[in-house]
């Protein structure tokens, strides 16, 4: 019996009827992911992170190739993925009694453009945001590993469920 179920799982999944990741790639074998320039640096309130454009582009790269199986291109790709970082900032959060910050929240937003060459109606240019609080006790270099793991993580999930998701 469960010999049998397993090979009606593998069965749909080495046909591409079903993936675990729920993405609808379609006909489309290839990605294309353009570099993230980041603009949110030209702002008077944004922070400058010198990677932040590099990492961005790589955490979305990999999400797209771990989660499909679809090859990544660097031109002419069936999906291609391109946009901009927009905004990058710190801001206070919560107040003490004392009227100190207690709690700050880096906030990064991307403008991404989707095209699906194998299905139009798909295409998209849509804002994604997402945030960070931490302690305002604690410097922004101290906690950024872990912001930039956690906004990378929710960002590129969010980008990926908008393009290909099939829920």
């Amino acid at each position: 019996m469960i010999v049998g179920l397993l090979l009606g799982v593998l069965n749909l999944v080495g046909c591409g009827a079903y993936n675990f990741s729920g993405a609808d790639i379609g006909t489309a074998q290839s990605f294309q992911v353009n570099f993230f320039q980041n603009y949110a640096d030209q702002s008077p309130s944004s922070i400058i992170v010198p990677s932040l454009d590099r990492d961005f582009t790589l955490a979305l790269q990999d999400q797209i190739n771990n989660l499909t199986s679809l090859s990544l291109t660097g031109s002419n790709g069936d999906l291609l993925y391109e946009g901009e970082i927009v905004e990058y900032r710190v801001t206070p959060m919560t107040a003490t009694s004392d009227q100190l910050t207690a709690q700050n929240r880096l906030t990064m937003s991307v403008n991404v453009r989707f095209f699906n060459k194998t299905k139009e109606d798909s295409d998209f240019e849509k804002r994604f945001s997402f945030f960070f609080d931490f302690d305002a006790s604690a410097s922004l270099t101290s906690i950024q590993a872990q912001a930039h793991e956690e906004l990378f993580e929710r960002l590129t999930q969010d980008i990926f469920n908008a393009s290909l998701g099939n829920w």
